[in-house]
């Protein structure tokens, strides 16, 4: 079955980095469409960033200049590096795949603070 397991979250100091993973199997990875989205507490979950299966990319404006999606179709792997960290960066971040489906992973607590 489809899985997305996220890790590296954790708590960081203002102006810190993270890296974020999610691990996916059960689906054909190279061609689905992944993205990060997180949700505040309180508020709706959005999107942060998300890349395609040609290797395109788009960010909300919030995190532009400061974070970086990436990944390695040879580990089934995606990434969100996340650099400056700001304390309104902190929230639950998931990740997503589409892939004819919409599939979620748990999410990853991250918390910006000093």
């Amino acid at each position: 079955q489809v899985q997305l397991v996220e890790s590296g979250g954790g708590l960081m100091q203002p102006g810190g980095s993270l890296r974020l993973s999610c691990a996916a199997s059960g689906f054909a990875f190279s061609s689905a469409a992944m993205s990060w989205y997180r949700q505040a507490p309180g508020k709706q979950r959005e999107l942060v960033a998300r890349i395609f299966s040609t290797g395109s990319t788009n960010y909300a404006d919030s995190v532009k200049g400061r974070f970086t999606i990436s990944r390695d179709n040879a580990k089934n792997t995606l990434y969100l590096q996340m650099d400056s960290l700001k304390p309104e960066d902190t929230a639950v971040y998931y990740c997503n795949a589409v892939r004819w489906n919409t599939y979620w992973g748990q999410g990853t607590q991250v918390t910006v603070s000093s």
